[in-house]
């Protein structure tokens, strides 16, 4: 850039024109289509009459759109500007001649620009297709290069993914990472935003992404595997099509049954005074509800009960033999999982045929469609099939979570008690004690 200004300075002495400005569009092409405040400013004082000729390196420089060019002759010839130097050649667009040149440079030049562009794109395409990394930013878990590993962080990567997948929220992992001093690769502290990006990566399970497609193995090494990374998609699937969202002050969200009539028991807080609130877990009857409106539970003695009553049952002999029951699924996984990388590969083949012009639009979408729809099943049978995993982590490990239980989120302990509860009924009893009778609890074992 300092050379082409250099050289206008010097034809502007050779032509003994005094400078009246220089404008400079620095790193924005005119290709692009995006606003250049600079070249806006110099159309704008040429149409005050401020300035009556322009000096410009190259024509491409000007323009490289042929329709940019039309509303600039058409602002010269308003204006009474004809001289139009640059440092190869001069366009006189007073005459036809000049005119006639000055549309033969445009074209030229978005044809070139067009190409340049195609090329790019091809080279990028290219590089995805050989696993090869892209981008300025080095993204975390890896090293600058973005290929090796920084063990640190990768270790970050697969507790935040172990985390997910065991039931902790999107929410609850960025406050962990912010609370534990955990920096980004780039940003000075976590986003919800940065967290669901790592989680849903390719990258993460050694897998290339191209435009928010996967296109095949990457050349770095993987910090989980893709059948994890299946089972986050799944998970994240499932929570948008059941809206659900993570518990806040109550630990049994969603997991106790009224014992009159069977409904779901709703979280609810009671205000006797100011001073004294009762969280409570309560059958609401009504249109919204559909319960009987006859059974009350104060949150916090039936909270402690199950909670003990889980964290017995990770030490129980019970629960490994369920799990050592639970082993032939392996078998079914392994078969989900070759189903899930051949329809991946049959919809890579479809979209390079509908990019090569072989299929047409609407024969791309009828056959898409079947495929996505496999792909996505897959994914959830994968997430049901393995939806033990958590609990085979924590089967024995009652003892030392009763030790560390208060310091865990609620998101977190929800997730513990879900991987063994599926519920519990709650049968009928003194609505306001705050004590609790065991027998009112029959839990419903998941596992």
């Amino acid at each position: 850039m300092a050379r082409q200004l250099e050289d206008c300075r010097k034809l502007a002495a050779d032509r003994g024109w005094p400078i009246g400005d220089e404008y400079v569009d620095n790193d924005v092409s005119a290709y692009s289509g995006k606003p250049r405040r600079e070249y806006a400013r110099m159309l704008a004082d040429l149409t005050s009459g401020a300035r009556d000729a322009v000096i410009v390196y190259n024509l491409d420089r000007l323009h490289r759109r042929p329709v940019e060019l039309e509303e600039f002759v058409t602002l010269c010839e308003s204006s009474g500007v004809r001289d139009v130097a640059t440092v190869t050649a001069d366009i006189d667009l007073g005459n036809d001649d000049g005119l006639f040149m000055a549309r033969i440079f445009a074209a030229f030049a978005a044809k070139e620009s067009g190409r340049k562009s195609a090329r790019v794109r091809r080279k990028l395409l290219q590089n995805a297709e050989q696993g090869l990394p892209h981008g300025s930013v080095r993204p975390f878990g890896y090293e600058s290069d973005k290929i090796t590993l920084r063990d640190a962080e990768a270790k970050v990567i697969r507790e935040m993914v172990d985390r997910y997948l065991a039931g902790a929220s999107i929410r609850s992992l960025t406050i962990w990472l912010n609370d534990a001093g955990i920096a980004p690769a780039v940003a000075k502290s976590w986003q919800t935003s940065a967290v669901r990006q790592i989680l849903t990566s390719g990258r993460i399970a050694g897998l290339r992404e191209h435009h928010g497609e996967v296109i095949g193995p990457a050349t770095w090494t993987a910090i989980i595997t893709p059948a994890e990374r299946d089972r986050i998609l799944a998970r994240m699937a499932t929570r948008a099509l059941t809206k659900t969202r993570a518990p806040r002050t109550y630990l049994l969200s969603g997991m106790l049954r009224c014992g009159r009539c069977g409904n779901r028991l709703f979280s609810q807080a009671r205000h006797s005074n100011p001073d004294n609130r009762v969280r409570r877990y309560v059958c609401l009857k009504g249109p919204d509800h559909g319960g009987c409106g006859r059974l009350t539970v104060v949150a916090s003695p039936v909270e402690e009960l199950l909670t003990d009553a889980v964290l017995t049952r990770l030490d129980s002999p019970q629960l490994a033999e369920a799990l050592a029951g639970k082993s032939s699924v392996d078998a079914d996984v392994a078969a989900l999982a070759t189903q899930l990388e051949a329809d991946q590969a049959r919809l890579d083949e479809l979209a390079g045929l509908y990019a090569a012009g072989a299929v047409s639009a609407r024969e791309w979408i009828a056959a898409r469609d079947p495929i996505t729809e496999r792909i996505a099943q897959a994914r959830r049978d994968i997430a049901h099939a393995t939806d033990t995993s958590s609990v085979v982590d924590l089967a024995g490990c009652g003892e030392v979570l009763r030790g560390q239980w208060d310091d865990l989120d609620i998101d977190r302990q929800q997730a513990i008690i879900k991987s063994v509860l599926d519920h519990a009924v709650i049968a009928p009893g003194n609505p306001g004690s705050r004590s609790l009778d065991i027998n009112r609890v029959q839990p419903a074992w998941r596992i």
